[in-house]
């Protein structure tokens, strides 16, 4: 870690705790600032608040009061949760107080590089084919980010000979003002997040900060075939490395009778590739072009391509009961994810799907339901998704209560050779905390199958 004085005896105000917020504000401390922490949860209820103390930084909890500015801070670290139309932001923003989130503290101490990388879809499966192939190249890579661990908690261990490899959703990136990393990524752009920063070119923007400091000596992976993803690249000062799945490029990462190429080179064959999804093209191409950049010889990018079946809820393959292939996609909360999920098999599917019901309709799924033969719904959603499941000329329909419940009457359904396939196409918290949760009882419910 950088030993850096460019916080020394200032007062810096960390809003909003969990893990970011903790990290932040213990770094802060050791850092020589004078930390105060707010956070909404009550004192009485907040373990980390109450660890905090113990380490003698100021905690102040139950509500954000507007009034806190006044103690003259410096600076805001704030949780990217935290939208920019909180009361106490918009009066920092007022009175010209910067307002920063911990992936800049990170950027500030750490003696290793990054890949960064973000997007709408894709990012956690990205960010975890980029570890994996730094690791099998023995490059050792850090994971960090989005991803689940904070970033300046990393940044403090990593030393000049690791790479930290750092998903970072558009909350964290628009509280960066000199972050960059060596390799930045960027695999898609699509409406996401819109409650939060209003448009989709405030989204759009908020996206772009991922390159915003690179220059001519760092690289932006950026995905081809889209005109926002290209548009971003434009505004650059980076060096330009594109990938498409649609076409021959003349550098960059590609598709090309049935192989993976870079910059001309053949990687792998597609047949060899152990991750389903003509979308997880996108993602395998873009951690590709990663690796290669920091030089990651082809032998370890096809181990780790041969034996890599996905990330825990991405669709995960979970377990083959009497012919049935189960794969776990509960982090589809959205039509996309589902759709994409839905190309991925030419096998008949039986399609487990419902949750949170965010007033839209799920008519967009039609084209893509041809190879289901069964649907089984749940959740709020239930009788949209019915509807357009017969629609779609689905026959075989279910009504249940939970996941657990939906199972083994997708089982009932199945024949050998089907896959059953958990992919939402909504947000969970109409019955489970999580996406993650969510998951976890669809395993769970398929090992008692066995």
């Amino acid at each position: 870690m950088k030993q850096i004085n460019s916080y020394r005896h200032k007062k810096i105000l960390v809003l909003g705790l969990a893990k970011s917020g903790v990290t932040a504000a213990s770094l802060l401390h050791r850092l020589g600032a004078f930390v105060t922490v707010n956070d909404k949860k009550p004192f009485s209820e907040n373990p980390e608040a109450q660890g905090l103390l113990e380490q003698g930084i100021k905690v102040i909890c139950g509500e954000h009061p507007v009034e806190l500015l006044d103690e003259g801070f410096e600076l805001i670290v704030k949780n990217p949760g935290i939208p920019y139309n909180n009361p106490i932001i918009e009066a920092a923003i007022e009175r010209q107080i910067p307002v920063i989130t911990e992936v800049e503290l990170a950027g500030q101490i750490s003696e290793a590089p990054f890949v960064g990388i973000t997007g709408t879809n894709g990012k956690t499966t990205t960010t975890t084919l980029v570890y994996e192939m730094l690791n099998a190249g023995g490059k050792q890579p850090l994971i960090a980010g989005n991803i689940g661990t904070v970033a300046s908690g990393v940044a403090q261990e990593a030393t000049a000979d690791n790479t930290i490899v750092i998903e970072l959703s558009s909350f964290q990136l628009m509280g960066i003002e000199t972050f960059k990393p060596k390799i930045a990524i960027i695999t898609n752009l699509y409406d996401a997040h819109l409650d939060y920063h209003g448009t989709r070119n405030e989204y759009k923007a908020a996206k772009a900060n991922i390159t915003k400091n690179q220059s001519e000596r760092e690289y932006l992976i950026v995905n081809a075939d889209q005109e926002d993803t290209m548009d971003i690249a434009r505004g650059s000062q980076a060096k330009i490395i594109p990938f498409s799945t649609t076409r021959e490029l003349t550098e960059g990462a590609y598709l090309k009778e049935g192989w993976i190429f870079f910059n001309g080179e053949q990687v792998i064959e597609i047949t060899k590739i152990a991750l389903p999804g003509r979308h997880n093209l996108e993602n395998i191409l873009s951690a590709m072009a990663a690796a290669k950049l920091s030089g990651v010889d082809n032998s370890a990018i096809e181990e780790v391509l041969k034996t890599f079946t996905g990330v825990r809820h991405r669709l995960q393959y979970v377990a083959d009961v009497k012919g049935r292939k189960f794969y776990n996609d509960s982090k589809a909360t959205n039509m996309l994810a589902t759709i994409n999920a839905l190309a991925a098999f030419e096998a008949p599917v039986i399609l487990l799907a419902g949750g949170l019901d965010r007033g839209n309709e799920f008519d967009e799924l039609i084209p893509y339901l041809k190879n289901a033969k069964a649907l089984i719904t749940f959740g709020q959603t239930a009788a949209k998704l019915e509807r357009v499941g017969m629609e779609a000329g689905i026959k075989q329909h279910q009504r249940v209560d939970n996941v657990d419940k939906a199972v083994p009457v997708a089982f009932g359904f199945s024949e050998p050779g089907d896959v059953i396939l958990l992919s939402p196409a909504c947000a969970s918290w109409d019955q489970y905390k999580t996406f993650e949760v969510r998951g976890d009882i669809f395993i769970e419910a398929v090992h008692k199958l066995k």
